[in-house]
């Protein structure tokens, strides 16, 4: 895990990879962000266990979960891996509120796969995060959502982004995301952007003005 921890932060940032990426893929972003000097954040990128990847002939990548087809929305996230994964993010979350991080200056952010367990875990947080940072992904489980979402979730700040012309998540499962959201009472930012499964310039302007939006005291 990538662990970027200037002098005298108070407000962290954990940052979720997509299937076969890393933390240190996610680091350039954090650089591009360029948050100001005088707002010293921490910035955590775990990476995902090596596990087999049925939809890529089983050959083993860092994965947040297995995705054993992309036809059936069940096979899309194996449930005992997201479960698994968020498990662990929940313990990290759980490391930083111990090293003296409030709950209210921590903010979940995750790309594809990263998205899905960012997503999974904050939103059945039982304390109030900073907000959720959710691009280009969907929603693992979402007829559970109503039934175990946390009530701290209810007010919890939350960002889509997704690519127009997305060929690995298509945009219609972002919006079926959104839709899942909304319908559970939940309110989010939407963004679209002329890209495909990646993260663009215009994008990144979003992105770091939402963040201190969230970290700014």
């Amino acid at each position: 895990m990538i662990d970027i921890h200037p002098a005298g932060a108070r407000h962290a940032v954990i940052w979720l990879h997509g299937l076969g990426d890393s933390g240190a893929g996610l680091a350039p972003l954090v650089e591009a962000l360029a948050l100001p000097a005088d707002l010293p954040v921490r910035h955590l990128l775990p990476d995902a266990p090596e596990r087999p990847i049925t939809i890529n002939m089983g050959y083993k990548m860092r994965g947040w979960y297995d995705i054993r087809s992309f036809d059936d929305p069940a096979d899309r996230a194996v449930e005992a891996h997201v479960r698994e994964s968020a498990d662990r993010i929940a313990a990290l979350l759980s490391q930083l509120v111990a090293e003296g991080f409030a709950p209210g200056n921590i903010v979940l952010a995750g790309f594809s796969q990263g998205g899905v367990i960012a997503s999974f875990t904050a939103l059945r947080h039982p304390a109030p995060l900073a907000g959720l940072l959710c691009m280009s992904t969907y929603l693992a489980a979402p007829e559970q959502l109503v039934e175990e979402m946390s009530e701290a979730a209810r007010a919890l700040p939350i960002c889509y982004m997704h690519g127009i012309y997305d060929d690995v998540v298509p945009l219609s499962m972002g919006w079926d995301a959104r839709q899942q959201l909304e319908a559970a009472g939940l309110t989010l930012a939407w963004h679209e952007y002329p890209m495909r499964h990646e993260i663009c310039r215009p994008q990144l302007g979003d992105i770091r003005t939402w963040l201190l939006a969230r970290l700014l005291p």
